[in-house]
């Protein structure tokens, strides 16, 4: 077959797939609305995540105080405790001296009624008693020590009353003591009661606080969730999206190969073994594919992909020939990212990416600089993440890699 003829061949054969490109268009459209889509999700997810995080706060700030306010009423029930425990010491103290002051005042009150009545006989009828003493003197010595010894009786029944009065005027003075000590730790107690009432208040307060805005977390965090889902759902549709475009564009190429083969144009192999891909940067692998805790939303979860470590800016090559079908941003959490269809439903992924050098629909060879690495999206650092999907499917890169 000559060269003329193997053109019109090819002419012919890419002929009979006309539509290729009108549904390319399709589904390249219907990708940009999806992803426009999960944009507006996220956004709206990253405001309810703010406002949930607020409402956290606000929880654990209220619950704080409240924690705060039972430790002080505990501190104020301690203090009343001890309070009443002094006033019940007081008032036995007050008893007893109670006690010790009645009896004082009754043995006073006989001391001076019996020296009142001999007063009273002194007065009216002379001391018969002590003057019979002294006249039943014998001599005048055994007269004057008689008379020495009714002195020395009445100065000791004076001093016994003043000893008695004494007495009783120490224990009156006890007594007023621990009064005024009662008056003074019921005052203490009146006024810990107050601050008791206060707290009470104030903790009751807190605890309505504390329910309202555990119930806006509640909502917040319903919404959250509800959120979650529906950006659950419209990445899983982008995915499937993109898995279309892969169909098509596997379509596109078995197509071409197809006509290729029509014209006679000798063509290689198709690569689907192991190790046909290319380290897309020189580093060490910093995560692992599978299940980990993300280090962003601490959720465990499959790890779709390696992380290498390299520095922001880093050059970022194609891992194989192919063409690119998505070039931007992702709300998913990779930031600026790039995936690059290569044929037989096998696909590569670059994440975080700080620059991008392609565009979609662009055809990229093995080892072409196509983006530099970086830190965008849920990152913790400058870093690559590289995936490889078959089917839409993550598989473990390692495998693939050369």
């Amino acid at each position: 077959m000559n060269l003329a003829q193997r053109l019109a061949a090819l002419g012919l054969a890419l002929a009979l797939v006309p539509t290729a490109g009108v549904a390319k268009s399709r589904v390249d459209d219907k990708i940009a609305a999806q992803k426009a889509k999960l944009h507006a999700v996220h956004e709206r997810l990253n405001a309810k995540r703010n406002q949930l995080d607020q409402a956290k706060s606000r929880v654990g700030s209220i619950a704080s105080e409240l924690a705060q306010t039972n430790h002080n009423i505990a501190s104020v029930n301690s203090q009343i405790g001890a309070i009443q425990s002094r006033i019940r010491s007081t008032q036995r103290k007050l008893a007893w001296n109670q006690l010790q002051l009645v009896a004082a005042q009754r043995t006073l009150q006989r001391h001076q009624d019996a020296l009142n009545r001999r007063i009273v006989d002194a007065y009216e009828h002379g001391d018969l008693g002590y003057v019979d003493v002294l006249l039943s003197a014998r001599s005048f010595g055994d007269f004057v020590e008689r008379w020495n010894d009714i002195r020395y009786l009445i100065k000791a029944n004076e001093a016994t009353i003043r000893e008695r009065q004494s007495d009783e005027a120490h224990v009156v003075a006890i007594r007023d003591g621990l009064v005024g000590t009662q008056a003074e730790l019921q005052g203490e107690q009146a006024q810990a009661q107050q601050q008791q009432l206060a707290l009470d208040s104030l903790a009751q307060q807190r605890r309505i606080l504390l329910a309202a805005a555990d119930a806006e977390r509640a909502s917040v965090q319903t919404e959250v969730n509800e959120l979650d889902e529906e950006s659950a759902a419209s990445e899983a549709a982008l995915e499937q999206l993109i898995r279309a475009k892969q169909e098509e564009e596997e379509q596109r190429r078995l197509a071409a190969r197809r006509a290729a083969q029509l014209a006679g144009v000798e063509l290689p192999p198709e690569p689907h073994a192991p190790g046909e891909l290319s380290w897309p940067a020189s580093g060490p692998i910093s995560s692992p594919f599978g299940m980990r805790n993300n280090p962003v939303t601490h959720a465990f979860i499959l790890h779709a992909g390696i992380d290498i470590a390299v520095n922001s800016g880093t050059t970022v090559m194609a891992a194989a020939d192919g063409k690119v079908i998505v070039a931007g941003w992702d709300d998913g959490g990779c930031g600026n990212m790039v995936v690059i269809d290569h044929g037989g439903r096998l696909a590569t992924q670059y994440c975080h990416l700080s620059q991008i050098f392609v565009g979609v629909g662009q055809e990229v060879q093995r080892g072409q600089a196509i983006a530099a690495s970086g830190s965008t999206g849920n990152s913790t650092g400058p870093h690559l993440h590289f995936g490889v999907r078959v089917d839409g499917r993550p598989v473990d890169p390692m495998t693939y890699l050369r």
